[in-house]
């Protein structure tokens, strides 16, 4: 049994000690791909760093609502930046733009910016023909509203997809994939069933988030790619399947939306 998850930060600097030791066992576990996700100009170098030293890693990259600069001009250096190291490695293990979108918890006095920068990297997407991988926290209006009204060549994920069903609903409706995470398995969750079971097989991805976001029951320990399987086995519970059927579709799923050949 294999896994893929979609969504990984071993570029963060929780892993500095035992990164190499740590990829070795998530390999050697069954998570036989995943995707190390840029939020900055630093880690998505550092994602790109480790998809070429690891046949089995992928990268994407771009600037996270909550990395992004302060005013209008840095943000445009750190766009031009970017796009500028995407198209010096536009090859099979640059997977996608992101992760890009919108974030109303942590910020609320710069939503002009992160409009504006969700915006431009989703132009970006669109030039080099990749899907993008959405953030979006409190800000599930603002989210629909600019990939309704923006042209998204590729479409994409909403990763550690927030639990809100009326965005998934409109989500899926414009063909989105939809990646659950160690939330689903807290034990606080109410809406993680219904919405799990909204989501049609087809269009689930796994994820960790990791170094955050452990799944039960490793809640409050850093997390890894390894704990991929507990996301899996709860969807498995929640739509009345087998872990390895939830496994294999999630694992095709995934090469399908990164193209991964």
């Amino acid at each position: 049994m294999e896994f893929f998850d979609s969504h990984s930060h071993y570029n963060d600097e929780k892993f500095d000690e035992d990164r190499e030791q740590i990829i070795k066992e998530t390999y050697e576990n069954g998570i036989t791909k995943f995707v190390c996700a840029g939020y900055n100009i630093k880690s998505s170098l550092f994602s790109l760093e480790l998809s070429k030293k690891y046949e089995y890693i992928y990268s994407i990259i771009g600037i996270s609502p909550n990395d992004i600069p302060q005013t209008m001009e840095e943000l445009w250096k750190s766009i031009e930046e970017i796009s500028k190291i995407a198209k010096n490695n536009l090859d099979k293990k640059l997977v996608a733009i992101g992760e890009i979108g919108l974030d109303y918890y942590w910020n609320t006095e710069n939503k002009e910016i992160q409009k504006y920068a969700f915006i431009k990297q989703i132009d970006l997407a669109n030039e080099l023909n990749l899907p993008i991988v959405i953030h979006s926290r409190d800000a599930s209006v603002d989210t629909i509203d600019i990939i309704k009204n923006n042209k998204v060549n590729k479409a994409g994920i909403f990763h550690c997809c927030q639990l809100n069903q009326e965005m998934i609903r409109q989500a899926l409706e414009l063909g989105y994939y939809i990646s659950f995470a160690g939330p689903i398995t807290f034990k606080n969750s109410k809406t993680a069933i219904p919405v799990v079971k909204m989501v049609p097989l087809d269009k689930i991805l796994i994820e960790t988030d990791s170094p955050y976001l452990s799944p039960e029951p490793l809640r409050g320990k850093r997390n890894d790619c390894r704990n991929v399987k507990y996301v899996a086995k709860k969807i498995a519970e929640i739509k009345e399947m087998s872990i390895e059927d939830i496994a294999k579709q999630t694992y095709l799923n995934a090469m399908k939306i990164f193209e991964i050949k």
